[in-house]
């Protein structure tokens, strides 16, 4: 059972009304003290997948009076151990299911700020990655590719679009998208430059693969970014999900890039209508996953503004995955 442990800090004269609110949320137990003369810090230990209902009491709470402060920990261990209380039948089963819990949307929310921004490190990962997917292309090298996947940090960018995209926040989907189409760049210039100098790699299997485009290559775009939503749901290791998000959209983009570099406008279409392929099959994904996990706003306005952009991004995604879907079907026949 993982616990987390919630600090919150609040004037003494809310203390009363808020403990009688607090019984009714599903929380193990909780802890008073003094922190100053008008403070009060109530510590409270709950279940993980409890602590987003809590949050969001605790956040519309703050709405009403910004004097109450929230800080969330992570309980790796608890002396003594605190045991799962005997469940129901309905209970156990939902203790099946506890590792399709996600992390609370306030924690995700904090963890999409960070990758949504341009960093240096994310700058020169980028870099390296797209160095080494260049050379592992022209040397026709699958593992040198590979590795460039395993550093490329692009799952963290259009995760981050997709998650702002369900909830409504535009000043944050504009960022995620900037980052984004940056992180996109960065490999296009790199290989645009090895382009202009070196002959295109005709005889490169690793090239070649990105010049040929299927519709089934729209259902290995959707699993990517599938599969990179949940890694971020559930707080799980990126770094193998990462590639399989790499792999959809840095050696496209590498070939595109070496393309245009050599001036080879007419074959770069196929790797141009492969990357856009796989940028809005991995969004697309990315947002029927968060919605579907649940992840909304508590405020009644936000959830409003949440529902429209939800709606508008999925169909502005669909029609053009829909549009390229189609053009890909006139170039096979």
């Amino acid at each position: 059972m993982k616990l987390q442990l919630i600090e919150i800090y609040l004037p003494k004269k809310s203390t009363e009304n808020f403990n009688r609110q607090l019984q009714e949320l599903p929380i193990i137990t909780h802890w008073h003290s003094n922190e100053s003369e008008e403070y009060a810090l109530i510590r409270v230990l709950v279940k993980a997948n409890d602590s987003e209902e809590i949050l969001n009491f605790l956040e519309l709470n703050t709405e009403r009076d910004e004097e109450i402060k929230a800080l969330l920990f992570n309980l790796p261990a608890s002396i003594p151990r605190i045991e799962a209380e005997e469940e129901t039948e309905e209970g156990d089963e939902a203790s099946n299911n506890a590792d399709l819990i996600r992390a609370s949307r306030q924690e995700l929310y904090n963890v999409v700020h960070s990758s949504s921004e341009i960093t240096k490190s994310f700058t020169w990962f980028l870099l390296l990655s797209s160095i080494v997917a260049t050379v592992g292309i022209i040397k026709d090298s699958p593992a040198i590719v590979i590795g460039a996947m395993v550093i490329a940090p692009l799952i963290g960018p259009f995760t981050s679009s997709a998650f702002a995209s369900v909830l409504g926040d535009y000043q944050l989907m504009r960022q995620s998208v900037i980052t984004s189409l940056y992180g996109l760049m960065i490999p296009l210039l790199i290989a645009a430059s090895f382009g202009l100098f070196f002959p295109l790699p005709a005889n490169s299997q690793e090239f070649l693969s990105r010049t040929d485009i299927q519709i089934i290559d729209i259902a290995v775009a959707l699993a990517a970014g599938a599969a990179g939503a949940l890694s971020f749901i559930k707080r799980a290791s990126e770094a193998l999900v990462g590639v399989m998000v790499s792999v959809a959209l840095l050696p496209p983009a590498i070939v595109l890039g070496m393309m245009v570099g050599a001036a080879a406008w007419n074959n770069a279409i196929t790797p141009l209508l492969l990357l856009l392929v796989n940028v809005n099959s991995i969004t697309l994904s990315a947002i029927l996953v968060f919605w579907f996990s649940g992840i909304k706003p508590v405020n009644w306005q936000e959830i409003k503004t949440a529902t429209t952009s939800r709606k508008y991004s999925l169909m502005f995604v669909s029609a053009i995955i829909i549009v390229l879907a189609t053009a890909i079907y006139f170039i096979q026949f």
